[in-house]
């Protein structure tokens, strides 16, 4: 009798550890295997961490939405312009090249629009998945570093790195090897058939593949564009030249490089950290929610570097103009008055001379 209304008492604190369990037992069964949430952390904060991860996603889809549709008229604009002049410059090739890249980013990070819970699928396609986002996101790094080989140096036309087919291995080669790097570190190395809960950069991957992605990804990229650019400006500064060429994909591609970098140094410190947290076994909601808020920033660096290649090009922006126009003209209505526009109707006058009179 006394053991059972020790068990019932409320004073005995009995709710704390059932309540702990369950919270256990929640972050056990929600987030699996891809990160470890602490279970002291309570329903209530897994709660409002989903709905701080709701709000990104509305945000992210609105901003991925109009970069979709940015990429897909500036493809269109391309494609245009080479019809009309059956062949592009070199800067305007690697500059459609970089947004198709990041058109392509776009379209993989809809595994993210599931959060807060995470895509189901096996070990072996999470760590392929993963595998394409950093092949593509390095070509569009590389693909910048050739941008800014051209225009800070301005090569000749032969020149090896202004050919199409050297351009294309170098990009792709290095970003493939670079991939498989950063694969071989992050794992899995066991249960590749398992059904888990998928993550692009895990944090239970380790500070190690944190550290790695760090330098790889996001340093080796942007220290090879700082010393392009410095070299560029010293050259031309000798030569008493105007910086980066005076060309007109220059301010576009200052703005572009510098909005990535910032996006993803925001990334790469926020995994970094949060890796740091799960070896620590500290990890809670609100820290995977800021992850996944880190993660959407990532993938806005690319929707957001479309609208600003649509708006600061000038053929892309003039091209858009032009289709506005059109969409104006098609739907203006016929019937109503047009008080800007004047129409001159010709006017024939007739007069007889003094000479047709007498004769």
């Amino acid at each position: 009798m006394s053991n059972h209304t020790t068990d019932v008492s409320p004073t005995q604190g009995s709710t704390v550890p059932s309540f702990s369990n369950s919270s256990t037992i929640i972050s056990s069964t929600i987030v699996g295997n891809s990160t470890s949430v602490n279970s002291s952390s309570s329903p209530l904060d897994e709660i409002a961490a989903n709905d701080i991860m709701s709000t990104a996603i509305y945000v992210y889809s609105f901003f991925a939405a109009l970069g979709f549709l940015a990429g897909c008229f500036l493809l269109f604009s391309f494609v245009q312009t080479y019809r009309a002049h059956q062949r592009l410059a070199w800067l305007d090739c690697l500059l459609w090249v970089f947004c198709g890249l990041q058109l392509l980013l776009l379209l993989l990070s809809l595994h993210t629009v599931t959060r807060p819970k995470y895509l189901s699928i096996t070990a072996l396609s999470c760590a392929a998945l993963s595998f394409t986002i950093n092949t593509v996101s390095l070509c569009g790094l590389l693909v910048l570093v050739l941008m800014a080989y051209v225009l800070t140096l301005d090569p000749p036309s032969h020149a090896l790195l202004r050919r199409p087919g050297v351009c294309v291995t170098l990009v792709v080669l290095t970003s493939v090897l670079i991939s498989l790097v950063l694969a071989g570190v992050r794992g899995p190395r066991d249960g590749l058939h398992e059904v888990t809960d998928c993550s692009m950069d895990p944090t239970s991957a380790g500070v190690s593949y944190a550290a790695a992605r760090l330098f790889m990804v996001f340093l080796i990229p942007y220290i090879l564009q700082l010393g392009l650019l410095i070299s560029g400006c010293v050259r031309q500064w000798k030569s008493k030249g105007r910086f980066l060429s005076g060309s007109e994909e220059g301010p576009v591609f200052l703005t572009v490089t510098v909005f990535m970098f910032f996006c993803l140094l925001f990334y790469s410190v926020s995994l970094l950290r949060g890796a740091q947290l799960e070896s620590e076994k500290t990890l809670s909601y609100h820290e995977r929610a800021f992850l996944t808020i880190a993660e959407f920033v990532l993938f806005s660096g690319s929707s957001i570097s479309l609208l600003l290649v649509l708006f600061m090009h000038r053929p892309c922006r003039e091209s858009l103009h032009g289709v506005m126009r059109q969409l104006r003209d098609c739907c203006y209505s016929p019937g109503r008055t047009q008080p800007n526009r004047n129409i001159i109707a010709p006017h024939i006058e007739i007069t007889d001379t003094l000479q047709d009179i007498e004769s």
